[in-house]
C-alpha cells in the first residue's frame, strides 16, 4: 500500500479536529486570499492594521479613564497620570453630569461625584484643566445625550486660552444608539437625540479637524453581556445608522467619515478578542467602500479605543484581576487598537486607588517597552487559528447586519426590543454558565482559597456635593443675567427649527448656562424618554 502523502495527512488530520477545533492547520484557511482578505498593513481592507508602521511608527494613546469628586481632585489626578507617562486624558462624568442635571438638583443627591467628575458649568471645566495645555494633550470625553454641551464647554475654555479649535483633539463619546441598547444614560427621544449626535459630527466636520466627534460604542453592550459576534455586529450597525443620518442632512460622505471612531471592550478570550478587533476594520472597511461609495481611504479606516473588560473583574481575589487586565491589554495591542484604557485591579470594589491606576498605566507601559509586542505589524497575522476565528466572527457579524438591515435599521431593530433581547439571551447564557461551572472565573466558582483584599480602597469626600451647590450658587449670583436669558432664548428658538444647535449651545455656555439649564431647554421642546418595559 502507497505511503500517503503529506497533504494527504494534512486533510486526514484537520478532518479529524474538525469537530473539536483542537488544531488548525492550511485546509482551515484555504479559501483565504491573501490580497482580498488580509493585505498590507496600512492598506485596504485594513485587516493588518490602519497604519503601515502601526506601533514601530508611533505606539497607542494611553489613555487612563479619570473622574472623581470635584473638578480640582480629578485635575490632580490627570496632572499625576501625565507625569507618570500618560499621554492621553479620558474624562469621567458624574451621573448627573451625564443624566443633564446640575449638582444641586434633588435628582442629584447622593451622587454627585460619585461615578464621575462633577460639570455642570464651564468653571467647572476651567478647573478640571487648570495647568494643562490643551493644545497639546489628547482628551476623551464619556458622554453622550449631554456631549454637545460638554464639548461647548471645552471649545469655550480653549477659546479663553486663546487656542484656535484647529488645535483641539480628542474625542466625545456621543453615541446615543447604544444608551437606548445598554447604557440607559439616555435623557431625550431618539429622534432629538440623534439630530443632536449628528450636530456634533457636522460642525466636527466643519470646524474640528482633529476631534473625532464619535464614538460609537460596543463597549457598553458586551459589558452588558454582548458575545463578541454581536458585539462587532451591533456597533457596526450603530456606526451605519449614525453615517446614514449625516448624509440625510446633506453632507457627502467623505468630509465627515474620518473623523468617526469606535470603542470596544477587549474581554477575557484572548483570541476571539484580536480575531474581534481585525474583522471589524475589515467589516467597516468594505461597508464604507461598497455601501457608502466612500472614496477616501481614510473613510474606510476604522480606529477604535479599546478598554478592558470592567465585567470580567472580581470582587473576589481582586488582585487576579492585574492578570486579566494584562491579558487583556496584550490582546488589544495585537489586535491593532489605536488607543488603550487598562482597568485597575480594584475597580469592583470602589473607585480605583492612586497605586491600582499607576499599576494598570504600568501595564500598558511593560507591554509597550518589555513584550516586543509592538515591534512587529500584526505578528500574528497568518495564524490559522486567528484567520479562521476572523473568518467566523465577520460572518456572524454579517448576519445581524443583515438581519437588522431587514427590520428596518438600527434605531427600528432598537424600536423593536431585537437587540435588547439578543443581549439579554446572551447574558442568561454566560451566567448559567458560570453558575454551572462550565465557564471557570477563578476566585469566584474555581480556586476559591484565599481573597487578598487591597489593604484600603478610595472614597469620595461626602462634602462635594454641598461644595457643588454653593459653586452653582455663586455662578448664578454673579453672571450677566440679561446676556445668559437671552443665549437660553435664542437656544430655545433654534431648537424648535432645524439649524445646528452646536453654535447655540456654544454661545450659552459661553454666557455660563449650566447643563441643566441647557437640557430643561430641550426637555420642555422635545420631553424625556421613557423606556417601555415587556419587549417581546
Amino acid at each position: 500500500m502507497a505511503k500517503p502523502t503529506a497533504q494527504q495527512r494534512l486533510k486526514k488530520q484537520a478532518q479529524r479536529s474538525e469537530d473539536n477545533g483542537r488544531f488548525y492547520t492550511p485546509e482551515d484557511v484555504k479559501q483565504l486570499d491573501y490580497e482580498r482578505e488580509l493585505g498590507f498593513p496600512g492598506e485596504y481592507p485594513f485587516t493588518r492594521g490602519v497604519y503601515p508602521t502601526m506601533y514601530r511608527g508611533r505606539l497607542w494613546t494611553m489613555r487612563q479613564y479619570a473622574g472623581f469628586g470635584t473638578a480640582e481632585e480629578t485635575n490632580r489626578r490627570f496632572r499625576y497620570l501625565v507625569s507618570q507617562g500618560q499621554t492621553g486624558l479620558s474624562v469621567a462624568f458624574d451621573l448627573p453630569t451625564q443624566m443633564g442635571y446640575d449638582s444641586d438638583h434633588p435628582l442629584a443627591s447622593g451622587e454627585v461625584g460619585r461615578a464621575g467628575v462633577a460639570v455642570p458649568s464651564i468653571e467647572d471645566m476651567k478647573r478640571l484643566f487648570a495647568d494643562i495645555p490643551i493644545e497639546k494633550v489628547s482628551t476623551s470625553m464619556t458622554i453622550n445625550s449631554p456631549a454637545t454641551i460638554l464639548l461647548a464647554m471645552y471649545l469655550a475654555l480653549a477659546q479663553e486660552q486663546g487656542v484656535p479649535p484647529e488645535q483641539i483633539a480628542g474625542t466625545a463619546q456621543n453615541d446615543i444608539l447604544k444608551e437606548y441598547i445598554a447604557r440607559k444614560t439616555y435623557i431625550f427621544p431618539p429622534e432629538f437625540s440623534m439630530r443632536l449626535a449628528t450636530d456634533l459630527i457636522l460642525y466636527a466636520a466643519e470646524h474640528l479637524p482633529r476631534w473625532n466627534p464619535i464614538s460609537i460604542s460596543g463597549y457598553h453592550m458586551r459589558e452588558a453581556g454582548a458575545t463578541a459576534a454581536q458585539e462587532l455586529a451591533f456597533t457596526l450597525a450603530d456606526g451605519i445608522a449614525y453615517v446614514e443620518a449625516v448624509r440625510a442632512r446633506g453632507m457627502e460622505v467623505d468630509r465627515f467619515a474620518p473623523q468617526l471612531s469606535f470603542f470596544f471592550a477587549c474581554d477575557q478570550d484572548f483570541f476571539e478578542e484580536i480575531a474581534k478587533f481585525r474583522a471589524a476594520r475589515r467589516l467597516w472597511a468594505r461597508i464604507m467602500r461598497r455601501r457608502f461609495a466612500a472614496r477616501r481611504p481614510d473613510s474606510w479606516k476604522l480606529r477604535f479605543h479599546t478598554q478592558t473588560s470592567g465585567a470580567s473583574l472580581t470582587a473576589q481575589q481582586p488582585l487576579n484581576n492585574v492578570i486579566r487586565v494584562a491579558l487583556q491589554a496584550l490582546a488589544a495591542v495585537l489586535g491593532g487598537t489605536q488607543s488603550l484604557h487598562t482597568n485597575s485591579y480594584d475597580e469592583a470594589l470602589a473607585l480605583p486607588t492612586e497605586q491600582a491606576v499607576l499599576l494598570a498605566l504600568r501595564t500598558q507601559q511593560i507591554i509597550a517597552e518589555e513584550s516586543g509586542a509592538a515591534d512587529c505589524v500584526d505578528p500574528l497575522g497568518g495564524c490559522y487559528y486567528l484567520e479562521k476565528l476572523t473568518e467566523q466572527l465577520e460572518a456572524e457579524a454579517l448576519e445581524y447586519i443583515e438581519k437588522i438591515a431587514e427590520l428596518g435599521g438600527m434605531p427600528r431593530a432598537i424600536e423593536q426590543g431585537y437587540v435588547q433581547r439578543e443581549i439579554e439571551e446572551s447574558a442568561y447564557r454566560q451566567q448559567r454558565e458560570v453558575e454551572s461551572g462550565e465557564r471557570i472565573i477563578v476566585g469566584v466558582n474555581a480556586f476559591t482559597s484565599g481573597d487578598g483584599r487591597p489593604a484600603r480602597i478610595a472614597q469620595v469626600d461626602p462634602e462635594v456635593h454641598q461644595h457643588q451647590i454653593e459653586r452653582l450658587e455663586r455662578l448664578r449670583a454673579t453672571r450677566d443675567r440679561s446676556r445668559w436669558q437671552q443665549s437660553l432664548d435664542r437656544l430655545a428658538s433654534a431648537a424648535q427649527g432645524e439649524e445646528n444647535l452646536m453654535p447655540y449651545i456654544l454661545s450659552a455656555v459661553k454666557a455660563r448656562a449650566t447643563v441643566g439649564e441647557i437640557c430643561d431647554i430641550f426637555r420642555a421642546e422635545f420631553g424625556e424618554y421613557r423606556e417601555l418595559t415587556g419587549l417581546g
